[in-house]
């Protein structure tokens, strides 16, 4: 899931961005490290446990600093945000290489998440086959429903009596007055800021929290945040991304054509009747389910670049002689699980009762099948999730700010529906979106036309006129890999 502000840099900025020092400061509160990763700067910070209560101690957030190529004509900090919630942002990617020249870019773990404070939830290693029963999947009976729902109230059960106070802090009203002591520490009288899916919502919290404190917020993947916070029925129902995903599966058959000689209809037929045994290009047989294939082929339309392994999979589905792509290794990172987990509904409004989420879902299937419930029951635990933040924020959402750049793909984004952006847009005080002709989940990366205008609004602070759309560097089923780093 996931889990979302800007100014024109002014004649006064550009000119102190140009008396920068020849070699990245020190800024005062960070306690820089002595190791960190080829081309970084590691470090933390502390921040309050509460705003609200600061006699609860710190919390510890982890950074790591990416500096600038040409430190003489720096410009700034950028801060980065990758999404989740739950991913871990410390190591940023460069964004473009003209952003990497002219800006120090700064990227944190969250509190919750990777190398910061973080809760724990589990006091014995066999508590976590409850949660792994419980991830990325959802249920096709009644029987079914029953055990998912008893899964996850374990588990928030065990994150109660477990997490200590960390666990009431980790909303995204306390994450966007984290990214403000962190914009004061590195000296930036105004926040610049690239944040992708979740980290779009961070954005337009941290634009109403500080309004006169937007310098240039570029928002890719855009979340509703009205819908994330606030209203009736789930909230993975409300924000609607399942909606996206027969648009986004309708791309990639077109874009295939002769290459998918098989009908998609009937391979999720075949495995609603059981599971579909396929042979990896590794060697190794994996048994497929229904669910499992469905949180597959999500993952491949959420990158469109991904379009030869979705062919790959689902010829092997629909015909086991031919060779699957090899499924990803490793467990689940259990940490940014529950990290991102509390985020999502420390923030959120949700139906109180588990069973709420099954006519929801069965809603959702009717729109985009399979993508519908997988998508739904993504928010289950919050149904029994007790603990609260009150530092959470809920709006309004549109405090004057600074111009806001959005960025979103309109063919269809599984996780933040291109809808959701055009509604962001007019709830924002100050917004304009910039759309990309394609499918998939974020721009950043895919067209030299939508990375041009990052740069540029990085730069000048200027932004598209209303209705600019971007073509892709490539299409679905290119050679050429796409140049994100994430």
């Amino acid at each position: 899931m996931n889990l979302r502000v800007a100014l024109a840099l002014g004649t006064a900025t550009l000119a102190a961005g140009a008396l920068a020092p020849a070699a990245a400061a020190s800024p005062p509160g960070i306690v820089w490290e002595a190791t960190c990763a080829d081309g970084y700067e590691c470090g933390h910070l502390d921040v309050p446990m509460s705003y609200q209560d600061p006699s609860l101690g710190a919390a510890q957030l982890a950074i790591a600093r990416l500096p600038a190529t040409d430190q003489a004509h720096k410009l700034g900090t950028i801060f980065f945000n990758p999404g989740g919630p739950g991913s871990s942002g410390r190591f940023a990617p460069v964004l473009t290489p003209a952003l990497h020249a002219r800006f120090d870019i700064v990227g944190f773990d969250p509190r919750g998440v990777g190398a910061s404070s973080k809760i724990h939830c589990f006091t014995d290693p066999a508590q976590l086959a409850v949660l792994q029963r419980a991830l990325g999947t959802f249920p096709l009976t009644r029987a079914a429903e029953r055990q998912q729902i008893a899964d996850t109230q374990t588990v928030t059960d065990l994150c109660e009596q477990n997490a200590g106070p960390l666990a009431n802090h980790l909303s995204t009203g306390t994450i966007a007055r984290d990214l403000d002591r962190l914009r004061a520490a590195f000296g930036e009288p105004k926040l610049r800021y690239y944040g992708k899916s979740y980290g779009t919502y961070l954005g337009e919290t941290y634009a109403n929290l500080f309004p006169g404190r937007v310098g240039t917020l570029a928002l890719d993947a855009v979340d509703d945040p009205a819908r994330w916070a606030t209203g009736p029925g789930p909230m993975s129902y409300r924000l609607y991304g399942f909606a996206d995903a027969p648009k986004a599966l309708s791309s990639f058959l077109d874009a295939c054509a002769a290459r998918c000689p098989f009908g998609y209809s009937a391979i999720l037929d075949r495995l609603t009747a059981g599971p579909i045994t396929v042979t990896e290009t590794n060697g190794r047989q994996v048994a497929v389910t229904y669910q499992s294939a469905i949180a597959r082929i999500h993952g491949y339309l959420t990158d469109a670049q991904s379009a030869p392994q979705l062919a790959a999979f689902l010829k092997a589905l629909a015909d086991p002689a031919s060779p699957a792509p090899t499924s990803p290794d490793g467990p689940p990172d259990i940490d940014a699980l529950l990290g991102g987990g509390a985020t999502l509904c420390s923030d959120a409004e949700n139906p109180r009762d588990p069973t709420a989420w099954w006519d929801y879902a069965d809603r959702a299937d009717h729109i985009a099948r399979g993508f519908g419930p997988y998508d739904v029951y993504k928010t289950l635990p919050c149904a029994t999730w007790e603990i609260t933040d009150t530092g959470r924020y809920t709006g309004p959402w549109n405090h004057p700010t600074a111009p806001i750049l959005l960025l979103a793909n309109r063919q269809g984004d599984l996780e933040t529906p291109y809808a959701g952006a055009q509604r962001t847009e007019h709830l924002l005080a100050n917004a304009r979106l910039l759309t990309l002709d394609t499918y998939g989940h974020g721009s950043r990366g895919k067209s030299t036309c939508i990375d041009t205008w990052l740069d540029g609004y990085f730069t000048t602070g200027a932004v598209p006129a209303r209705g600019t759309i971007c073509a892709p560097d490539r299409g679905p089923f290119d050679a050429a890999q796409s140049t994100m780093a994430w």
